[in-house]
């Protein structure tokens, strides 16, 4: 069988085809490199260059190849960045999505299997759970949220199969570490390695799961093969919760290096984020557990080989009010 996982040359995606790779399936990548990179793709895996935004593409990679399952993890992932950015969020992480979904149905894809995120929650109340009603407070929650309901609506009238995952602040190998806007982990690992101080919105008491992408990509990939899974939702990622004061510690520590930290003014985000596992734990089993100084410390080790990145500026903001100055230089 043939499965197609776009966004393959990203972060979380890249390490979902290595792993559907090992368990012997054939792969294909889709991805325009707009946050990945080609040395991502395992060469295993037969690369296609284009975007989920273009859906005479998605219909010929369909009409042609016979797709059976469908890992879709393309996505601009800046929560906090989507605020100003709406028309390229729901451009990419929505009609995009929907492109596929279409696909999907025409040729009786087997299972649709959809990244969200735990941003679809908003403010709830923490551990946030399945079972809770999404509110979500920013945009890329918005669009996740649409996808998930667009995957529901097309599973009542024609019997697409999905399973969707809210992971959360992964980090890890592959991350791209010239991303400003997204992934903390990867921000200061990269400011270190650039002899820049820290940076931290707020005080830096706002707490997250952080959870290393081992816990999280092997799951997502084995799940087209269990059926408890199919049409539903499941959180995933760690379950100890630190604050960005102390990643930022860890981080500094991996890399022996005297912590440095210039905080700026605090963003408007939601301040405690993390999960429940119970139900992907019932579901899959327990999966690999890495403390949060074991994830830092294999992502330090390949990020020192990889070497910093420039930074690369987001050039098309669409809305320039209460934007962060720091994302301006």
């Amino acid at each position: 069988m043939a499965i197609l996982v776009t966004g393959g040359a990203g972060f979380i995606g890249s390490h979902v085809v290595h792993d559907l790779i090992a368990m012997g399936e054939e792969v294909i990548v889709l991805d325009d490199l707009s946050g990945g990179f080609a040395d991502n793709v395992n060469p295993a895996a037969q690369f296609i260059a284009g975007s989920i935004g273009d859906p005479a593409l998605i219909e010929e990679i369909f009409r042609t190849r016979h797709i059976d399952f469908i890992f879709h993890l393309a996505a601009y992932a800046a929560e906090g960045l989507s605020h100003f950015i709406k028309r390229f969020n729901y451009e990419n992480n929505l009609i995009g999505s929907v492109n596929l979904i279409n696909a999907a149905v025409n040729y009786n894809v087997k299972c649709f299997v959809f990244t969200s995120s735990i941003a679809v929650y908003g403010a709830a109340q923490l551990p946030m759970r399945e079972e809770v009603a999404p509110v979500p407070e920013d945009s890329y929650g918005i669009a996740k949220l649409a996808v998930e309901q667009e995957l529901k609506a097309s599973r009542h009238l024609f019997g697409l199969n999905y399973i969707v995952f809210r992971p959360h602040n992964v980090y890890g190998e592959n991350q791209n570490l010239g991303d400003k806007y997204r992934n903390v982990v990867g921000i200061f690992m990269n400011q270190i390695m650039r002899g820049e101080p820290l940076t931290i919105f707020g005080d830096g008491t706002q707490t997250r799961a952080f959870s290393y992408i081992r816990e999280v990509s092997t799951v997502i990939a084995k799940s087209i093969y269990v059926p408890a899974a199919y049409n539903e939702v499941f959180n995933l990622g760690a379950d100890e919760v630190f604050t960005v004061n102390e990643l930022a510690q860890a981080v500094c520590r991996a890399f022996g290096v005297k912590p440095e930290i210039n905080y700026l003014e605090a963003r408007k985000e939601v301040l405690h984020a993390h999960s429940d596992h119970a139900k992907v734990q019932r579901v899959f089993g327990t999966p690999a557990r890495y403390s949060l100084e074991e994830g830092i410390r294999a992502m330090a080790d390949w990020a020192k080989k990889a070497g910093p990145r420039q930074n690369k500026k987001f050039e098309n903001l669409e809305i320039m009010k209460n934007l962060p100055p720091s994302w301006l230089q």
